[in-house]
């Protein structure tokens, strides 16, 4: 008999994806490049899995599935991709659906549904989050591309995907071609800068305020039962409460302070940069890793460049972290902002159409973004589908609003002790610029037409006007056509 559908790749996460199909009641068979990892998986792993196959070649793999072939890649972004696809090729048929269900940068996913579909197959870019335990249980699927394909795989992705509420799968079409994704990316955008604040939060917590490990695990264990509940918080509160068994010291005490990155958020930056959409928190959550990446140049340059005098913190402890959880969810409410602002944006931009609330509803199981707060924003965006900007919903306008003396106090703070909090205070200049009347770009635009004769725009009439900066005497202006 053959299977239902089939997936190369068998790191982690495919070999649990696979068991979860199966788990599932559908066949799946399998093939890596590496065959002696296809040996080592029908062995252990899927022991006993009689819906498990395992194949030994490409034209074997490609021959045990049922028609339209369903085939899924789990393999490294970027090149690898490209090379499974032209090894596949030769032995698909006409609407063949390849799954690509790796973090793709969703610029290659539209050029491989083009290339692909142009020769009569069909392609899915599907976005994967939950890391591995998601994978086995339940994740977040995200898919984008072909209409016809997604109705082929539909029913194996909604019931492999985690639930919530009432059993509503986090799984939904989102558009076609590289949209599925494009909101993967932004999702580990969002992640990067979720992380970001959730560390300065700690670092606040053990640098200013002078707390163990075991104290800041308390503190983060009573906010994973209130507004902040979310997997972020809960794993850093698991984290914050385990210890290595060679020191007996706290293992975060004794873990090295340098971040790594797999590029899903330089990407995110990159294209809101390339969109003019202000995503300030999720840019500098991504420096943040870049500077912690500079250990050995931050080591020696501690013992040469000074900073404000050390002066013990002598506020009310309890006092600080109540601003605390107030500036951390203010914070994290921007990041959320200037993620479904470059999705709105990229929607426009791509022809998506892109549900923003049904992206959100996405995220509320499965994924590593999960929060209570994500049927907030659900619900923002059914109220208002065209709800320009997430701080401007009443629910959430009212947390930062109430919550804003603690946001300043908390980011001064820090400033004023010499602790870096990049993402805390990009948040809040985006909240001030986002709500600020009048910003200084008319200065940059005077200085922009004086060097370049990029002319600007006047407040009090309409038209495009230079200035001859140069004359000595009164302003002149000439209107520009546009």
């Amino acid at each position: 008999m053959k299977s239902d559908i089939g997936l190369i790749g068998l790191g982690v996460m495919g070999q649990n994806l696979v068991l979860n199909i199966a788990n599932h009641g559908y066949s799946v068979s399998v093939f890596n490049r590496t065959l002696s990892v296809v040996d080592e998986f029908i062995a252990g792993k899927a022991e006993g899995y009689e819906l498990i196959t395992g194949t030994r070649s490409i034209p074997e793999f490609v021959e045990s599935l049922r028609r339209p072939r369903r085939i899924m890649l789990m393999v490294k972004a970027g090149y690898a991709v490209d090379a499974v696809i032209e090894q596949l090729m030769p032995y698909l048929s006409q609407e063949d659906i390849v799954i690509d269900c790796g973090n793709s940068y969703f610029k290659d996913t539209i050029r491989r549904s083009k290339a692909l579909e142009g020769k009569g197959f069909l392609y899915l870019g599907v976005g994967v989050s939950g890391g591995e335990e998601g994978a086995l249980k339940g994740p977040s699927i995200m898919p984008g591309g072909s209409p016809a394909a997604w109705e082929h795989v539909e029913k194996i992705f909604t019931d492999i995907a985690a639930k919530v509420g009432k059993g509503e799968p986090c799984c939904r079409y989102l558009g076609p071609d590289g949209a599925g994704h494009f909101v993967k990316m932004v999702h580990n955008g969002i992640e990067y800068a979720d992380m970001q604040l959730i560390a300065e939060t700690y670092a606040i917590m053990r640098d200013l305020f002078g707390m163990e490990a075991r104290e800041i695990k308390e503190v983060f264990a009573e906010w994973s039962e209130g507004d902040l509940s979310s997997y972020l918080i809960e794993i850093t509160r698991d984290i914050l409460g385990k210890k290595d068994k060679d020191t007996g010291k706290p293992i975060v005490d004794v873990i090295k302070d340098a971040a790594g990155q797999k590029g899903t958020g330089k990407w995110t930056s990159q294209e809101a940069l390339d969109l003019g959409v202000p995503a300030p928190t999720l840019v500098h959550s991504v420096f943040a890793r870049c500077m912690s990446a500079l250990k050995d140049e931050r080591i020696p340059a501690a013992a040469m460049l000074s900073g404000p005098r050390q002066a013990e913190f002598t506020n009310d402890r309890a006092e600080g972290i109540f601003h605390l959880e107030a500036a951390l969810y203010a914070s994290k409410i921007c990041a959320y902002a200037e993620g479904f602002a470059l999705l709105r944006e990229a929607s426009r931009e791509y022809g998506w159409d892109l549900d923003l609330g049904g992206v959100a509803l996405l995220w509320r199981g499965g994924c590593i973004i999960r929060a209570q707060f994500l049927e907030r924003i659900t619900d923002a965006f059914n109220c208002d589908p065209d709800l320009a900007n997430l701080i401007l919903d009443p629910y959430f306008k009212e947390i930062i609003t109430s919550s804003q003396e603690s946001w300043r106090s908390v980011t001064s703070l820090a400033i004023r002790y010499g602790i870096p909090v990049p993402a805390f205070s990009s948040a809040l200049s985006y909240y001030d610029s986002y709500r600020a009347r009048v910003l200084p770009a008319n200065l940059i635009q005077a200085q922009r037409d004086y060097f370049g004769a990029h002319t600007y725009e006047r407040i009090d009439r309409p038209g495009v006007y230079h200035t001859d900066w140069l004359d000595t005497g009164d302003v002149v202006e000439s209107l520009e056509s546009k």
